[in-house]
């Protein structure tokens, strides 16, 4: 019976079941509502999640049996679908529970948050409780949805990264098929990944909420963090960016969960198996080792230079308070999570830097692992790029040579590192015209750079450290937001993807 239940929903289009599982996690802020005594936001979500629920029935009646004529472009146009439908699902019980906001505010807010973005326009003290609770749950659900789509989609076309360690053209690959066929055949296997991934996925996330406990931290505050700390959203239910009320402890734990964001093998995922080094020398991992060291150093002697020469002393806590705060979000923008140390203040006052805006930019444009929640360039990318400098200033030396260390690192150095450059191209004009957009939205030059970049990066909490003075998103035009909005979803999916999608050439291949 479980398998025939299981290839009756494998049969349903991606965006019906993505839309009954949002339906029914509405249902959990109902019932944390209803323990804390709040009737209007139990209410706001329970009937919220019924006429999803009711919304799922029907859209699955009318699309169950379909056949598909071209499978991959479907799964590509799902989603994109998500994005653009799911966020609005959303923001249904959410707008309910928050009377006095507005129907773009609350698809701001979901879009973000579903995107791990994590850029809010409410001020945490005006939401409640269960509020939090559903932003957190988004936030959650929409990192497990991004590492499903990466893995089982993404990757079988040769998007999301896997076009540089594979070195094939974008948007071709096994993940094609070329004649018409049934949905189940393409439902089976995101049923049997997200079987794979969601169990690791949640002990994960259950592991770090009941270690922050014991840290000390609030039970709310507790699972927002472990949420957004594993999907990369940054999410908090407190005031502020900090990991507070567990202190140093919770700090190092929530470092440690951070890490997984940085290569795709730190996360116990299934699939491991094209992975051609051992751990130590990923390169993904050894690039994040040296972008952190490099930050870290780069504050810390800013500082040590300063102090020899007014010929001052600085006292050892002073150096550790810097060295860990400068560590923790270093590794957290480059993860594009956003979380900042409560020493951060002190690594900042040590280098003698008001708002680092521009490392904290860098951070984030560079990204974080390959197949992971993380947003940004992707630090595979990146290191494809270094070899293959690396490669021509050898070459220089040495013309006629052949290059070494591998199959895998030949393959970066070569196809890879044109695919990245060809990303890197993409992705920095779709920064220039989200800049210029929102110049002519009436945004000065400098936090519309930074909009953008938080937007295409999927790191929302961008506009509260990377400027002198903080950007406000509520208290952005309407247009603003909706520019941001197209940001967020051009950045999470990648602009490769949107390009495989519409480009007419891989219809006709997929059409073959």
């Amino acid at each position: 019976m479980a398998g025939g239940v299981g290839r009756q929903l494998a049969e349903l289009p991606l965006l019906v079941v993505l839309l009954g599982a949002v339906a029914l996690s509405a249902w959990l802020p109902a019932a944390h509502a209803t323990i804390l005594r709040d009737a209007p936001t139990a209410q706001a979500f329970f009937y919220g999640g019924l006429i999803l629920l009711v919304l799922t029935v029907m859209l699955g009646l009318a699309t169950h049996h379909r056949i598909l004529r071209h499978p991959a472009q479907a799964q590509l146009a799902s989603v994109a679908g998500a994005y653009l439908i799911l966020p609005l699902a959303m923001a249904l019980p959410l707008r309910v529970a928050v009377p006095d906001t507005t129907w773009v505010n609350a698809w701001f807010e979901m879009l973000s948050t579903f995107s791990t973005t994590g850029a809010s326009v409410y001020e945490p003290g005006r939401l409640p409780p269960s509020v939090h609770l559903w932003r957190a749950l988004t936030g959650w659900f929409g990192g497990f949805f991004i590492l499903l789509v990466a893995w089982s989609i993404l990757a079988p076309l040769n998007l999301g990264g896997a076009e540089v360690w594979s070195g094939h053209v974008p948007g071709r690959g096994p993940g094609m098929p070329g004649q018409s066929q049934r949905p189940a055949e393409a439902g089976l296997r995101l049923q049997r990944q997200a079987l794979d991934l969601l169990p690791v996925y949640a002990a994960l996330t259950l592991a770090l909420w009941l270690l922050l406990l014991i840290a000390g931290e609030d039970g709310l505050l507790a699972l927002t963090h472990a949420m957004g700390t594993l999907s990369t959203s940054g999410i908090s239910a407190g005031i502020g960016m900090s990991v507070t009320g567990s202190g140093l402890p919770g700090e190092v734990l929530v470092f440690l969960f951070l890490c997984l964001a940085l290569s795709r093998p730190l996360m116990p995922m299934p699939g491991r198996a094209h992975m051609e080094e051992p751990l130590w020398r990923d390169p993904e991992l050894r690039l994040a080792f040296v972008v952190v060291a490099l930050v870290v150093a780069a504050l810390l002697l800013r500082h040590l230079m300063s102090e020899a020469q007014a010929q001052e002393n600085e006292t050892l806590g002073g150096l550790i308070r810097a060295f860990w705060g400068a560590t923790f979000t270093t590794v957290s923008f480059l993860t594009t999570t956003g979380y900042e140390s409560a020493w951060w203040s002190s690594a900042r006052a040590w280098a003698g830097l008001g708002a680092p805006g521009m490392v904290l930019l860098g951070l984030a444009i560079l990204g974080g692992g390959v197949a992971t929640t993380a947003g940004g360039v992707k630090l595979l990318r990146v290191y494809a790029l270094f070899l293959q400098g690396q490669r021509e200033l050898e070459r220089i030396v040495h013309p006629n040579s052949v290059g070494g260390k591998g199959a895998f690192r030949r393959r970066l150095a070569r196809e890879g590192a044109y695919m990245a450059w060809v990303f890197f191209m993409l992705f920095a004009m779709s920064l220039a015209l989200v800049t210029v957009a929102l110049n002519l939205a009436g945004l000065a030059f400098e936090p519309a750079l930074v909009l953008g970049v938080a937007a295409l990066t999927t790191t929302g909490n961008l506009a509260q450290v990377a400027v002198a003075e903080p950007v406000s998103y509520g208290a952005q035009s309407t247009a603003v937001k909706l520019i941001l909005g197209v940001a967020m979803v051009v950045g999470r999916l990648e602009v490769l993807a949107l390009v495989a999608l519409i480009v007419p050439e891989s219809w006709r291949q997929w059409k073959r």
